[in-house]
């Protein structure tokens, strides 16, 4: 039951920040609507609450956008400010270009970490590609959280849920997909 229940949370948490977009356009634009940011500072506190007692980066930076969306929520009904709202998916790229970025700095990179726990130990190049890919994915947050931030102020609410809830991660998905073939072709050429 306490696996299931983990899951559970997790689930909870992560249709939480996926969700986020489409809730806040929702209570934006339809005033009946204002019950959903109650519940979703109860999903971020649920992830909270599933990400407690672990440790490391990823569990560190998913604890502190949980942690910002529960505030920006609570404050937005709070203040009855929902514009508060808007700022969450700059957080959020703004997180990952820290934990990203960062870890150029560190001995491994995020990518490598990643595919050191999938494919074991990697060659000097796989390491530089590893490193190439980080520095990608910064650039993208970099974009993303730039976007996101004048879409913020802009104040179409319409234009910020369709880059923050749809083209932001039909661009994450390219990157994902795109990474992944380049990924296939040098590691063919290398193998």
């Amino acid at each position: 039951m306490r696996g299931w229940a983990a899951r559970g949370l997790t689930l909870a948490g992560g249709l939480a920040v996926v969700g986020w977009p489409f809730a806040v356009w929702l209570a934006l634009t339809r005033p009946h609507y204002q019950l959903l940011l109650p519940l979703l500072a109860v999903l971020f506190m649920l992830r909270l609450a599933a990400l407690r007692g672990k440790t490391g980066a990823l569990t560190r930076a998913a604890q502190g956008l949980a942690g910002v969306g529960a505030v920006l929520t609570l404050c937005s009904v709070w203040l009855r400010e929902a514009q508060l709202l808007l700022w969450y998916p700059l957080v959020v790229n703004l997180v990952m270009l820290a934990l990203f970025g960062g870890s150029l700095f560190s001995r491994m990179s995020v990518i490598e970490r990643l595919a050191r726990w999938r494919e074991g130990e990697l060659s000097p190049a796989a390491v530089r590609y590893t490193r190439r890919v980080t520095q990608l994915w910064c650039s993208f947050f970099v974009l993303n959280g730039a976007v996101s931030a004048w879409t913020s102020l802009h104040g179409n609410i319409h234009l910020w849920t369709l880059w923050n809830g749809m083209f932001s991660y039909c661009l994450m998905g390219a990157l994902f997909v795109g990474e992944w073939l380049v990924r296939q072709r040098v590691k063919g050429r290398h193998e």
